[in-house]
């Protein structure tokens, strides 16, 4: 086992704060995520840990980052077609503009869709909408 370091720090500081038990497992993976800057697969993740010298499977990544989702611990992205991918984000609503070339992600906090998204609902007969907005395009350095 390797001695804590600030990422393994923040992903136990990241688990309490959201009442989940800081097992091992999602202790590694989620620190592997909070190592990256913008967002990345399970596979990824796995590949990133085994280069490290830690012993997990890929499954045991998938469970990990399939918990720290369902409790909001991270956010997932779906730009990539046929996987998803995972950013641990700040807390504040916002939305992700993401590069579909380098896959650089940037949050976006300022949401100006509540108003809007009201309209619709009374509309509609909806109590209450939740939602969450994914914009993909190309980053000035990729271009």
């Amino acid at each position: 086992m390797h001695a804590a370091g600030q990422p393994e720090r923040h992903a136990v500081a990241l688990l309490d704060g959201r009442g989940v038990r800081a097992t091992p497992q999602r202790t590694r993976v989620l620190a592997e995520l909070v190592r990256e800057p913008n967002d990345a697969t399970a596979q990824e993740l796995h590949e990133r840990l085994r280069a490290r010298g830690e012993r997990i499977g890929l499954a045991t990544v998938y469970r990990a980052l399939s918990v720290l989702a369902d409790e909001g611990v991270v956010d997932v992205l779906a730009h990539r077609p046929g996987e998803a991918c995972y950013r641990v984000c700040g807390g504040e609503h916002h939305h992700h503009l993401v590069c579909s070339s380098c896959h650089r992600v940037v949050e976006l906090a300022d949401c100006r869709l509540d108003t809007w998204l009201d309209d619709v609902a009374a509309a509609h007969g909806f109590d209450r909408l939740e939602h969450r907005l994914e914009l993909t395009g190309v980053c000035a350095d990729c271009r």
